[in-house]
């Protein structure tokens, strides 16, 4: 057990005691804790932002493609697909989120005229301050979730994250 009993538990160090009487070996162990920490923290995260993204009328999936279409910079816009890998979506719930932002004026699909086969996806000028503003509501929800944890812990935790992401963070699951 790698649990520093000075150092306090959370929720999963009790699942991994269960882990560990089902005679799971350590190092699964661990995966499975930074598996479930990881998540534990996105859902937390997401959860503060729920009621601010509502006010603004989107959803977490929505924001997602709203910030990636802002991340590339002017002209604010890309091809469906890239859209989807960018913001980790299935190509159909890519399609879906981009028809409710179409209807809400955030989005526009205009005519590549490098391929007539393809659109592209662009922010409207709505979709620019409606996401402004979901960005700023993001990083309040960020702060109010991990105001309590030291910034070198954050930064520890990010760049140990970033290492586990390099080996594995281009396989691809069905």
């Amino acid at each position: 057990m790698q649990v520093d009993e000075g150092a306090g538990r959370d929720d999963i160090d009790v699942v991994a005691e269960a882990w560990r009487r089902d005679g799971l070996s350590e190092p699964l162990i661990a995966m499975l804790e930074v598996g479930k920490r990881a998540g534990r923290i996105a859902m937390l995260v997401q959860q503060a932002l729920r009621g601010p993204l509502a006010e603004l009328g989107l959803t977490y999936a929505e924001f997602e493609v709203l910030t990636v279409l802002r991340r590339e910079g002017e002209p604010y816009r890309l091809r469906p697909s890239e859209l989807t890998r960018s913001a980790f979506l299935t190509s159909g719930g890519t399609s879906n989120v981009l028809q409710r932002l179409q209807k809400a004026g955030h989005v526009e699909r205009e005519a590549n005229t490098g391929d007539a086969r393809s659109r592209f996806v662009q922010l409207t000028e709505d979709g620019l301050r409606v996401t402004e503003q979901a960005l700023a509501a993001s990083a309040a929800a960020h702060e109010e979730v991990m105001a309590r944890v030291p910034p070198e812990e954050i930064r520890d935790a990010a760049d140990a994250l970033r290492q586990i992401l390099l080996v594995i963070g281009k396989r691809r699951f069905r």
